[in-house]
Order: C-alpha cells, then sequence, then structure tokens
C-alpha cells in the first residue's frame, strides 16, 4: 500500500498533544459545578397555598383546607379588635391628604398635610408649610373612609404618627376585618377559587390576632408580619371572602393558633421545629402530605452555580475549597434541619435556613450535586 508522507505533520501533532495537555485540566477545573435540586417555596408551616388552591380545585371547602394544614384544631369566634400596622418608619416629616381631622384641627381632605416630628413631640403643617400647631406626643389623623400616607397608599381606619428612633412611625390603626380586606389580595391571587381564598382570610385573621404583642404597633405591613395593602389593594373576591368567613378563627386547645402559611410545599409540610430551627414542637404545626400543590410552578425546582460562585455564596462557611455538602439531619418533608460544609481547609456546621438564606433557595427542601 503506497502511503502519501507530510514531513511537517510529526512536529504539528507533537505541539498540538502540548497544547492540549496544558489546556484541559484548567478546563476541567473550570467546569466543576454544582446542581441543587429543590422543592417548594417557602418556610413549608402551615398551610401551603398552592396546595389550599389543589384542595379546593377537588371541591374542598374552606374549613377542610384549615383541617388539614392545621391538624388539631377548630374553628371559632374571632372576638374582633383592631390592627396597628406599622407602614412606614424614619424621617423627620411624612405627608398625608384625605383627611378631615388632625390634633382638633379641622382640615381639607383634598390637601396634603405634613406630620413634622419636634423632638419627643410632633407637629402639624398646613400645605404652604404653614405651622399649624403642635400635636403632642402623638398626632392623629382622620377622615371619611380612609385616609391616604403619600408615597404609601390608601387606608382604612386613621393615621398616628409617633416620634421614635430619631424619625416618625407611621401607623395605620384599623378594625381587623377592614386589616383583612387589605391583606388577602396581597397574599393571595384574587383569582383563586372562593374556597381557597376563605381558608387564607381565615388563615389572615388567626394570623394577626396570635402575633399582636401589645406594643407600639400589632404588624408591620410586609412579609415579616402579612402583606398589607390598604384599601388600594382591595379586590370585590377578597373582600367576598373575608365577608363570608367573618369572626372566624382557627383555634387549638381554646386559644387562637398561629396560622403559618406559606407558597409552595413540594408535596409535604414541615413541622416547625424542623423548619424554624429550634423552635418548640407544636400539635397544630406538624409535617403532613400536601398532594395538591403541582399546579405551582415551584412544585419542582433546579440551581446550578458554578465553583466560584457558591463558594462566594457560602461566604466564611466555606474553609479552603468547598469540597461537600453533607446533610447530616433531615426533616419529614425532607428539608434539610443540619448540614456541614466540607472544605479542603476543614469543616463547618450550618442550619438549612443558614445555607437557604446564603445561596438564595426557595426552600431548605434542596439536594446537592458536585459535578466535574
Amino acid at each position: 500500500m503506497h502511503e502519501t508522507r507530510c514531513p511537517g505533520r510529526p512536529r504539528f501533532v507533537a505541539l498540538l498533544a502540548l497544547v492540549l495537555a496544558l489546556v484541559v485540566p484548567a478546563a476541567s477545573a473550570a467546569e466543576t459545578t454544582w446542581e441543587i435540586r429543590g422543592r417548594g417555596w417557602g418556610h413549608g408551616i402551615g398551610m401551603s397555598q398552592w396546595g389550599a388552591f389543589g384542595y379546593a380545585k377537588k371541591g374542598s371547602s374552606w374549613k377542610k383546607i384549615l383541617r388539614h394544614y392545621y391538624r388539631h384544631t377548630t374553628i371559632g369566634p374571632s372576638g374582633g379588635g383592631e390592627i396597628r400596622v406599622l407602614l412606614e418608619s424614619g424621617g423627620d416629616s411624612l405627608e398625608f391628604s384625605e383627611a378631615t381631622n388632625a390634633c382638633g384641627t379641622a382640615l381639607d381632605p383634598g390637601k396634603t398635610y405634613s406630620a413634622l416630628r419636634d423632638g419627643d413631640s410632633v407637629r402639624l403643617r398646613g400645605p404652604e408649610g404653614q405651622d399649624l400647631g403642635g400635636c403632642g406626643e402623638s398626632l392623629q389623623a382622620s377622615g371619611g373612609e380612609a385616609v391616604r400616607l403619600v408615597g404609601e397608599g390608601v387606608y382604612r381606619g386613621s393615621l398616628v404618627f409617633v416620634p421614635r428612633d430619631g424619625g416618625l412611625y407611621a401607623i395605620n390603626p384599623v378594625p381587623l376585618e377592614a386589616y383583612l380586606r387589605g391583606v388577602v389580595p396581597n397574599e393571595m391571587p384574587a383569582d383563586w377559587p372562593a374556597q381557597a381564598l376563605r381558608a387564607q382570610a381565615v388563615a389572615a385573621r388567626s394570623y394577626a390576632l396570635a402575633t399582636a404583642d401589645g406594643g407600639l404597633f400589632d404588624a408591620y405591613d410586609d412579609t415579616r408580619s402579612q402583606v398589607y395593602g390598604g384599601l388600594s389593594s382591595e379586590t370585590q373576591a377578597t373582600n367576598q371572602a373575608v365577608e363570608a368567613t367573618s369572626g372566624k378563627v382557627v383555634k387549638h386547645n381554646g386559644k387562637v393558633a398561629t396560622t403559618f402559611f406559606f407558597s409552595t410545599s413540594g408535596g409535604r409540610t414541615e413541622s416547625i421545629e424542623n423548619s424554624f430551627v429550634g423552635s418548640d414542637p407544636q400539635p397544630y404545626l406538624k409535617s403532613v402530605k400536601d398532594p395538591f400543590d403541582t399546579a405551582s410552578p415551584y412544585h419542582r425546582w433546579k440551581e446550578t452555580f458554578s465553583q466560584s460562585e457558591i463558594e462566594a455564596r457560602l461566604g466564611d462557611l466555606v474553609q479552603g475549597s468547598l469540597q461537600a455538602i453533607q446533610v447530616t439531619r433531615r426533616g419529614r418533608s425532607p428539608r434539610i434541619v443540619s448540614a456541614k460544609v466540607v472544605g479542603s481547609g476543614g469543616t463547618t456546621e450550618a442550619s438549612g435556613p443558614t445555607l437557604q438564606a446564603r445561596l438564595g433557595l426557595r426552600s431548605t427542601w434542596a439536594f446537592f450535586d458536585k459535578r466535574g
């Protein structure tokens, strides 16, 4: 057999082999990735909102939905009440409108006024900046159906301005049922089934009463308590859900239950002591199967990080180069309770919620897979 030879080919092949030998190891190291597979969104305690959606779609009533998520409980009367919501804090001056009275002074509801911090007291300023007098330790502005806090929204009840921490707090004291009208549409989509909205209304009513601590205010207007948008965010469907369940709360042993709720369970909720690590167990906040939250876009999810990305996010939890994340204890769901972050320079212990926060995960229901 005749073979045509190329005089330069051996040298070229040798050079190519040398280049590949230098490049391939670096490329291989750069391709190390961490795939995190998980389920659910939120802390996993109590009622799964997407699960409630699924149960309502299957024909369950709001009472049956609540009994499923909060075991060993009953539905009883709330006794009404008022919720004081913190809307704003900081700054020396806050503006409001649509009020007819403040500090004993008649106001024009079509004009904007200001509450001004004056040391440990509050003064009222008019639309042109004129001083309308001192109001003492607090300024209360009230109107007809509602009052507007400029830059925030329109709220039923009144607005109270109190000097604290070098600035002003704007607090909205509002009847419980009116408060719920501003919560339910911000915690659950208004176009969801009526029974799911009713379950949300009762859970929100119960949570508000159970967590009110009797301090300067009872609740924040964000996820630290419940998201509250006031009159500006009300809808017909969610108002009907509040009215249909008026005065109803979840009770355990005669007391209003702390009815935690969250977005998506991934198929099972979690016991409170395994999610809020270190909390006391509660008979009505136990892990339960949640078969109908599959409609949620977060029923299953996946995140991928490069080696450098995951090390940067974990920060001081990593000693040296990250080698593995070893889960040492899971809950029933199985959300992570505790884990070890194994680095080339040592091992650090971390809770599931800490890993979730550092990595920005939707929940602690997570499994780690190092690739490359």
